[in-house]
Protein backbone atom coordinates (compact mmCIF):
# COMPACT_ATOMS: atom_id res chain seq x y z
CA UNK A 1 0.00 0.00 0.00
CA UNK A 2 1.37 3.43 -0.94
CA UNK A 3 2.12 5.78 1.95
CA UNK A 4 -0.52 8.39 1.05
CA UNK A 5 -3.15 5.68 0.56
CA UNK A 6 -2.29 4.18 3.91
CA UNK A 7 -2.42 7.51 5.71
CA UNK A 8 -5.79 8.26 4.16
CA UNK A 9 -7.20 4.91 5.24
CA UNK A 10 -5.64 5.39 8.66
CA UNK A 11 -7.36 8.72 9.15
CA UNK A 12 -10.74 7.42 8.01
CA UNK A 13 -10.53 4.35 10.21
CA UNK A 14 -9.48 6.27 13.32
CA UNK A 15 -12.24 8.81 12.81
CA UNK A 16 -14.72 5.93 12.83
CA UNK A 17 -13.52 4.39 16.10
CA UNK A 18 -16.10 4.94 18.86
CA UNK A 19 -14.20 5.03 22.14
CA UNK A 20 -17.18 4.43 24.44
CA UNK A 21 -20.36 4.24 22.37
CA UNK A 22 -22.68 1.39 23.32
CA UNK A 23 -23.45 -1.01 20.48
CA UNK A 24 -25.96 -3.85 20.23
CA UNK A 25 -24.83 -7.44 20.66
CA UNK A 26 -21.63 -8.01 22.59
CA UNK A 27 -18.76 -9.86 20.92
CA UNK A 28 -17.30 -12.89 22.68
CA UNK A 29 -13.57 -12.75 23.39
CA UNK A 30 -10.98 -14.65 25.39
CA UNK A 31 -7.36 -14.08 26.32
CA UNK A 32 -4.61 -16.66 25.97
CA UNK A 33 -1.60 -16.06 28.17
CA UNK A 34 -0.78 -13.57 30.92
CA UNK A 35 3.00 -13.23 30.58
CA UNK A 36 3.24 -10.44 28.02
CA UNK A 37 4.09 -7.02 29.46
CA UNK A 38 0.77 -5.67 28.15
CA UNK A 39 -1.37 -8.62 29.28
CA UNK A 40 -2.90 -7.08 32.40
CA UNK A 41 -3.61 -3.82 30.60
CA UNK A 42 -5.29 -5.63 27.73
CA UNK A 43 -7.61 -7.68 29.94
CA UNK A 44 -8.48 -4.52 31.87
CA UNK A 45 -9.38 -2.75 28.61
CA UNK A 46 -11.58 -5.65 27.52
CA UNK A 47 -13.37 -5.75 30.88
CA UNK A 48 -13.85 -1.97 30.85
CA UNK A 49 -15.60 -2.25 27.47
CA UNK A 50 -18.30 -4.56 28.79
CA UNK A 51 -20.89 -2.98 26.50
CA UNK A 52 -18.84 -4.21 23.52
CA UNK A 53 -17.01 -7.34 24.64
CA UNK A 54 -18.20 -10.41 26.53
CA UNK A 55 -15.16 -11.97 28.20
CA UNK A 56 -15.34 -15.77 28.21
CA UNK A 57 -12.21 -16.21 30.30
CA UNK A 58 -8.45 -16.51 30.27
CA UNK A 59 -6.22 -19.40 29.30
CA UNK A 60 -3.12 -19.66 31.48
CA UNK A 61 -1.71 -23.20 31.57
CA UNK A 62 0.95 -22.45 34.19
CA UNK A 63 -0.51 -22.94 37.68
CA UNK A 64 2.12 -20.81 39.38
CA UNK A 65 1.64 -17.96 36.93
CA UNK A 66 -2.14 -18.11 37.38
CA UNK A 67 -1.72 -18.06 41.15
CA UNK A 68 0.33 -14.87 40.79
CA UNK A 69 -2.05 -12.98 38.51
CA UNK A 70 -5.51 -14.26 39.46
CA UNK A 71 -5.69 -12.15 42.61
CA UNK A 72 -4.56 -8.93 40.90
CA UNK A 73 -7.24 -6.33 40.06
CA UNK A 74 -6.98 -7.01 36.32
CA UNK A 75 -7.77 -10.73 36.63
CA UNK A 76 -9.81 -10.92 39.84
CA UNK A 77 -13.03 -12.85 39.23
CA UNK A 78 -12.09 -13.91 35.68
CA UNK A 79 -12.73 -17.52 34.72
CA UNK A 80 -9.72 -19.68 33.99
CA UNK A 81 -10.20 -21.88 30.94
CA UNK A 82 -8.24 -24.41 28.97
CA UNK A 83 -7.51 -23.62 25.35
CA UNK A 84 -9.83 -26.48 24.32
CA UNK A 85 -12.66 -24.97 26.37
CA UNK A 86 -12.08 -21.52 24.91
CA UNK A 87 -12.11 -22.74 21.32
CA UNK A 88 -15.18 -24.90 21.98
CA UNK A 89 -17.25 -21.82 22.88
CA UNK A 90 -19.12 -20.81 19.71
CA UNK A 91 -19.74 -17.31 21.07
CA UNK A 92 -16.02 -16.51 21.19
CA UNK A 93 -15.22 -14.60 18.01
CA UNK A 94 -11.79 -13.23 18.90
CA UNK A 95 -8.76 -14.09 21.01
CA UNK A 96 -6.21 -11.73 22.53
CA UNK A 97 -2.80 -13.44 22.48
CA UNK A 98 -0.80 -12.22 25.50
CA UNK A 99 1.63 -15.09 25.99
CA UNK A 100 5.38 -14.80 26.42
CA UNK A 101 6.79 -13.52 23.14
CA UNK A 102 8.38 -16.84 22.20
CA UNK A 103 4.97 -18.53 22.29
CA UNK A 104 2.85 -15.88 20.60
CA UNK A 105 3.14 -16.94 16.95
CA UNK A 106 2.27 -20.59 17.58
CA UNK A 107 -0.62 -19.56 19.83
CA UNK A 108 -1.99 -17.13 17.25
CA UNK A 109 -1.76 -19.80 14.58
CA UNK A 110 -3.80 -22.23 16.69
CA UNK A 111 -6.43 -19.54 17.22
CA UNK A 112 -6.64 -18.85 13.49
CA UNK A 113 -7.00 -22.55 12.75
CA UNK A 114 -9.80 -22.64 15.30
CA UNK A 115 -11.54 -19.95 13.25
CA UNK A 116 -10.96 -17.03 15.61
CA UNK A 117 -9.91 -13.48 14.87
CA UNK A 118 -6.74 -12.50 16.72
CA UNK A 119 -5.44 -9.52 18.63
CA UNK A 120 -1.72 -10.28 18.69
CA UNK A 121 0.60 -8.36 20.95
CA UNK A 122 3.90 -7.05 19.67
CA UNK A 123 6.23 -8.08 18.13
CA UNK A 124 4.02 -10.99 17.00
CA UNK A 125 6.76 -13.57 16.45
CA UNK A 126 10.47 -14.07 17.11
CA UNK A 127 10.89 -15.39 13.57
CA UNK A 128 10.07 -13.27 10.54
CA UNK A 129 9.15 -16.37 8.56
CA UNK A 130 6.71 -17.41 11.29
CA UNK A 131 5.14 -13.96 11.33
CA UNK A 132 4.65 -13.91 7.57
CA UNK A 133 3.21 -17.43 7.65
CA UNK A 134 0.59 -16.61 10.28
CA UNK A 135 -0.45 -13.44 8.44
CA UNK A 136 -0.85 -15.39 5.20
CA UNK A 137 -2.86 -18.03 7.05
CA UNK A 138 -5.20 -15.33 8.37
CA UNK A 139 -5.69 -13.92 4.88
CA UNK A 140 -6.47 -17.35 3.45
CA UNK A 141 -9.05 -17.94 6.18
CA UNK A 142 -10.59 -14.47 5.93
CA UNK A 143 -9.73 -13.70 9.55
CA UNK A 144 -8.53 -10.47 11.16
CA UNK A 145 -5.16 -10.15 12.87
CA UNK A 146 -4.72 -6.91 14.77
CA UNK A 147 -1.25 -6.10 16.07
CA UNK A 148 -1.08 -4.67 19.59
CA UNK A 149 0.59 -1.33 18.89
CA UNK A 150 -1.30 1.07 21.15
CA UNK A 151 0.40 4.24 19.90
CA UNK A 152 -1.52 3.92 16.63
CA UNK A 153 -4.61 5.09 18.50
CA UNK A 154 -2.99 7.77 20.63
CA UNK A 155 -4.56 11.16 19.71
CA UNK A 156 -1.14 12.79 19.32
CA UNK A 157 -0.16 10.24 16.69
CA UNK A 158 -3.58 10.61 15.03
CA UNK A 159 -2.82 14.33 14.69
CA UNK A 160 0.67 13.57 13.37
CA UNK A 161 -0.75 11.20 10.75
CA UNK A 162 -3.21 13.91 9.69
CA UNK A 163 -0.44 16.51 9.49
CA UNK A 164 1.67 14.29 7.24
CA UNK A 165 -1.31 13.13 5.16
CA UNK A 166 -2.50 16.68 4.51
CA UNK A 167 0.97 18.08 3.88
CA UNK A 168 1.13 20.49 6.83
CA UNK A 169 4.82 19.67 7.36
CA UNK A 170 5.78 19.55 3.67
CA UNK A 171 8.10 16.75 2.60
CA UNK A 172 9.32 14.80 5.62
CA UNK A 173 13.10 14.93 5.98
CA UNK A 174 13.79 13.77 9.53
CA UNK A 175 12.36 11.63 12.32
CA UNK A 176 13.98 11.32 15.73
CA UNK A 177 12.45 9.03 18.36
CA UNK A 178 13.40 7.64 21.77
CA UNK A 179 11.74 4.97 23.91
CA UNK A 180 13.54 3.95 27.07
CA UNK A 181 13.08 2.84 30.67
CA UNK A 182 15.13 1.78 33.66
CA UNK A 183 14.95 -1.97 33.26
CA UNK A 184 14.45 -4.22 36.28
CA UNK A 185 16.36 -7.44 36.86
CA UNK A 186 13.42 -9.26 35.24
CA UNK A 187 13.62 -6.93 32.23
CA UNK A 188 17.32 -7.69 31.81
CA UNK A 189 16.64 -11.41 32.02
CA UNK A 190 14.03 -10.96 29.29
CA UNK A 191 16.40 -9.01 27.04
CA UNK A 192 19.18 -11.56 27.56
CA UNK A 193 17.06 -14.26 25.95
CA UNK A 194 15.26 -12.10 23.39
CA UNK A 195 16.63 -11.93 19.84
CA UNK A 196 17.13 -8.26 19.08
CA UNK A 197 16.94 -7.14 22.71
CA UNK A 198 15.40 -3.79 23.54
CA UNK A 199 14.84 -2.79 19.92
CA UNK A 200 12.46 -5.72 19.52
CA UNK A 201 10.87 -5.24 22.97
CA UNK A 202 10.33 -1.45 22.82
CA UNK A 203 11.68 -0.13 19.53
CA UNK A 204 9.02 -1.96 17.53
CA UNK A 205 6.51 0.71 18.65
CA UNK A 206 8.67 3.42 17.09
CA UNK A 207 9.22 1.38 13.94
CA UNK A 208 5.46 0.96 13.56
CA UNK A 209 4.97 4.74 13.59
CA UNK A 210 7.84 5.44 11.18
CA UNK A 211 6.67 2.84 8.66
CA UNK A 212 3.13 4.24 8.90
CA UNK A 213 4.44 7.68 7.98
CA UNK A 214 7.22 6.88 5.48
CA UNK A 215 6.82 3.24 4.46
CA UNK A 216 9.62 0.65 4.56
CA UNK A 217 13.13 2.17 4.56
CA UNK A 218 15.68 1.75 1.79
CA UNK A 219 18.45 0.78 4.20
CA UNK A 220 18.73 0.14 7.94
CA UNK A 221 21.87 0.36 10.08
CA UNK A 222 21.73 -1.14 13.57
CA UNK A 223 24.00 -0.26 16.49
CA UNK A 224 24.14 -1.91 19.92
CA UNK A 225 26.19 -0.59 22.85
CA UNK A 226 25.47 -2.69 25.97
CA UNK A 227 25.76 -0.71 29.19
CA UNK A 228 27.08 -3.66 31.23
CA UNK A 229 29.72 -6.33 30.81
CA UNK A 230 27.04 -9.05 30.53
CA UNK A 231 26.49 -8.00 26.92
CA UNK A 232 22.70 -7.75 27.27
CA UNK A 233 21.43 -5.62 24.33
CA UNK A 234 19.93 -2.87 26.49
CA UNK A 235 21.11 0.22 24.57
CA UNK A 236 20.46 0.33 20.84
CA UNK A 237 20.17 2.78 17.97
CA UNK A 238 18.89 2.25 14.44
CA UNK A 239 19.21 4.56 11.45
CA UNK A 240 16.50 4.12 8.81
CA UNK A 241 17.32 5.76 5.49
CA UNK A 242 14.78 6.90 2.89
CA UNK A 243 15.32 8.64 -0.46
CA UNK A 244 14.86 12.09 1.15
CA UNK A 245 14.60 11.39 4.87
CA UNK A 246 16.41 9.76 7.77
CA UNK A 247 14.85 8.31 10.91
CA UNK A 248 16.95 7.71 14.03
CA UNK A 249 15.41 5.43 16.67
CA UNK A 250 16.82 4.77 20.13
CA UNK A 251 15.95 2.34 22.91
CA UNK A 252 17.70 2.38 26.27
CA UNK A 253 16.88 0.10 29.22
CA UNK A 254 19.43 1.85 31.44
CA UNK A 255 17.72 5.25 31.48
CA UNK A 256 16.40 6.21 34.96
CA UNK A 257 14.23 8.90 33.35
CA UNK A 258 13.21 6.77 30.39
CA UNK A 259 9.45 7.28 30.50
CA UNK A 260 9.74 11.04 30.93
CA UNK A 261 12.22 11.27 28.02
CA UNK A 262 10.21 9.27 25.49
CA UNK A 263 9.47 11.33 22.41
CA UNK A 264 8.68 11.25 18.71
CA UNK A 265 9.75 14.20 16.56
CA UNK A 266 9.13 14.77 12.85
CA UNK A 267 10.55 17.58 10.70
CA UNK A 268 9.67 18.51 7.13
CA UNK A 269 10.25 21.26 4.63
CA UNK A 270 7.23 23.25 5.89
CA UNK A 271 7.09 22.46 9.58
CA UNK A 272 7.74 20.13 12.48
CA UNK A 273 5.74 18.21 15.08
CA UNK A 274 7.08 16.83 18.34
CA UNK A 275 5.24 14.55 20.77
CA UNK A 276 6.89 14.80 24.19
CA UNK A 277 6.62 12.84 26.41
CA UNK A 278 5.42 10.16 24.04
CA UNK A 279 2.04 9.27 25.60
CA UNK A 280 1.34 12.57 27.34
CA UNK A 281 -0.78 14.14 24.61
CA UNK A 282 1.60 17.11 24.61
CA UNK A 283 2.36 18.25 21.06
CA UNK A 284 4.53 21.09 19.77
CA UNK A 285 3.49 22.00 16.23
CA UNK A 286 5.63 24.45 14.24
CA UNK A 287 4.47 25.71 10.83
CA UNK A 288 6.00 28.01 8.22
CA UNK A 289 2.54 28.73 6.82
CA UNK A 290 -1.02 28.29 8.13
CA UNK A 291 -2.26 24.72 7.85
CA UNK A 292 -5.01 22.57 9.31
CA UNK A 293 -6.64 25.50 11.06
CA UNK A 294 -3.37 26.48 12.76
CA UNK A 295 -1.53 29.70 11.99
CA UNK A 296 2.12 30.06 11.12
CA UNK A 297 4.40 29.78 14.13
CA UNK A 298 4.71 27.37 17.05
CA UNK A 299 1.69 25.97 18.88
CA UNK A 300 1.61 24.02 22.15
CA UNK A 301 -1.28 21.54 22.06
CA UNK A 302 -2.58 19.07 24.63
CA UNK A 303 -4.68 16.21 23.29
CA UNK A 304 -6.60 14.19 25.85
CA UNK A 305 -6.91 10.45 25.32
CA UNK A 306 -10.47 9.16 25.64
CA UNK A 307 -10.34 6.09 27.88
CA UNK A 308 -7.36 3.93 28.73
CA UNK A 309 -4.10 3.19 26.96
CA UNK A 310 -5.44 0.17 25.05
CA UNK A 311 -9.11 1.09 24.61
CA UNK A 312 -8.70 2.31 21.03
CA UNK A 313 -7.32 -1.02 19.89
CA UNK A 314 -10.30 -3.03 21.05
CA UNK A 315 -12.82 -0.42 19.87
CA UNK A 316 -11.30 -0.60 16.38
CA UNK A 317 -11.22 -4.40 16.43
CA UNK A 318 -14.91 -4.49 17.36
CA UNK A 319 -15.69 -2.03 14.56
CA UNK A 320 -13.83 -4.16 12.02
CA UNK A 321 -15.55 -7.39 13.11
CA UNK A 322 -19.02 -5.87 13.12
CA UNK A 323 -18.73 -3.93 9.88
CA UNK A 324 -16.54 -6.31 7.91
CA UNK A 325 -14.33 -3.38 6.90
CA UNK A 326 -10.57 -3.83 7.24
CA UNK A 327 -8.27 -2.35 9.82
CA UNK A 328 -6.17 0.55 8.54
CA UNK A 329 -3.03 -1.41 9.38
CA UNK A 330 -3.11 -4.38 7.03
CA UNK A 331 -0.86 -7.43 6.65
CA UNK A 332 1.43 -5.62 4.22
CA UNK A 333 2.08 -2.86 6.74
CA UNK A 334 2.51 -5.22 9.68
CA UNK A 335 4.92 -7.47 7.78
CA UNK A 336 6.96 -4.39 6.81
CA UNK A 337 7.04 -3.30 10.47
CA UNK A 338 8.17 -6.74 11.61
CA UNK A 339 10.91 -6.90 8.97
CA UNK A 340 12.10 -3.36 9.72
CA UNK A 341 12.15 -4.05 13.47
CA UNK A 342 14.35 -7.09 12.91
CA UNK A 343 16.70 -5.09 10.68
CA UNK A 344 16.77 -2.25 13.24
CA UNK A 345 17.81 -4.81 15.88
CA UNK A 346 20.60 -6.20 13.70
CA UNK A 347 18.78 -9.47 12.97
CA UNK A 348 18.42 -11.23 9.66
CA UNK A 349 14.99 -12.02 8.28
CA UNK A 350 15.86 -15.73 8.40
CA UNK A 351 15.99 -15.52 12.21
Amino acid sequence: MKRRSFLGLCGAALAAVPMRAATPGRLGIGQIGTRHAHAAGKIAAIRAAGETWLLAGVVEPDDAQWARVSTTPAYAGVSRLTEVELFADPDVKAVAVETAMEDSAATALRALRAGRHVHLDKPGALSHRAFVALRREAEQRGLVVQMGYMLRYNPAFVLLAQAVREGWLGEITEIDAVMGKLGSAADRDLLAGLPGGGMVELGCHLVDLVVALLGPPSTVTAHATPTRSDGVPDNQTAVLVYPRATAVLRTNFADPHGFARRRFSVAGTEGALEIFPLESGNVKLSLRRPAGGHGAGTHALTLARAGGRYDGEFADLARALRSGTPLAWDATHDIAVHATTFRAAGLTLDT
